[in-house]
C-alpha cells in the first residue's frame, strides 16, 4: 500500500469528523448515506444530548460491547420530550452508536435479541438510519412476528403503547421517526412526520424489560 496515501486519508478522516472531544465520531467510522453519521440526527438535537447528563456521565466512553449494557436498561423509545425537548435516553444511545459506529454483526445482534425488546428496537432503528434498503428489509422481516408492547415517550411527555411490529414497520416505512431522518437511496432528504397507533397510559407502569 502507499503510506502517504493512508497518513493523508487518516488526516483527512480527522479533519472531517474532529478529534479531541468526548462528542466527534471515530476517525474509523466511515460515512454513511455520504456524511458524517452524527449528521443523520439533527444539529439541534445533537447539542441538546451533547449537553445532556445522561450523555455525559452514562455514554462517555463506552464501547460497542459495554454500550450494551446500556440498551437493556431502556425501557421506553422516542425522541425527545416535554417543553425543551429533553432528549429520550433511546435517542441519545442511538447517537452514541452512530458516533462510535459498531460492526454489522453486532448491530444484528441487537436486532436478534428476543430477551430485551428495547436492545431490539434500538438496533432496529440504527439500522434503519445507516442501512441500505435491502439490508433494513432483510433485517427488519423477522419483527414482525413480534408483537410485545414498547412504551413510547411522546413528545408531550406522556407515554403510549406501540407494538414491536409496529416499530418495524415505522423503521421500514422510510419516515421521520424519533427526531432523526433516515436517508433513502443516498439522499438526505427530510422525511414527513406520520402517525402511529398508541395506546394512550395514564401513568407510567413499572419497568417490564423482556416481557
Amino acid at each position: 500500500g502507499n503510506p502517504r496515501g493512508a497518513q493523508a486519508s487518516a488526516g483527512r478522516a480527522c479533519a472531517m469528523w474532529g478529534k479531541n472531544s468526548a462528542n466527534v465520531t471515530d476517525t474509523t467510522a466511515i460515512s454513511v448515506h455520504g456524511t458524517n453519521p452524527q449528521n443523520l440526527v439533527e444539529k439541534i438535537l445533537r447539542s441538546k444530548i451533547y449537553n445532556h447528563a445522561y450523555w455525559k456521565e452514562h455514554c462517555f466512553g463506552l464501547t460497542a460491547e459495554s454500550l450494551v449494557d446500556k440498551a437493556m436498561e431502556l425501557d421506553t423509545v422516542g425522541g425527545t420530550f416535554g417543553g425543551i425537548r429533553e432528549p429520550s435516553h433511546f435517542i441519545q444511545l442511538t447517537l452514541k452508536m452512530l458516533q462510535i459506529q459498531p460492526e454489522k454483526e453486532i448491530v444484528l445482534e441487537f436486532i436478534k435479541n428476543e430477551d430485551y425488546k428495547y436492545v431490539r428496537a434500538l438496533g432496529a432503528f440504527y439500522l434503519r438510519l445507516t442501512g441500505r434498503p435491502a439490508e433494513v428489509f432483510q433485517y427488519l422481516e423477522p419483527l414482525y412476528n413480534d408483537y410485545r408492547k414498547l412504551r413510547r415517550r411522546l413528545a408531550s411527555g406522556e407515554y403510549c403503547l406501540v407494538h414491536v411490529d409496529e416499530l418495524a414497520n415505522e423503521s421500514r416505512g422510510g419516515r421521520r421517526i424519533h427526531g432523526s431522518q433516515p436517508a433513502l437511496e443516498g439522499t438526505r432528504t427530510p422525511l414527513s412526520s406520520t402517525v402511529f397507533r398508541c395506546v394512550a397510559l395514564s401513568s407510567y407502569p413499572s419497568s417490564s424489560r423482556g416481557a
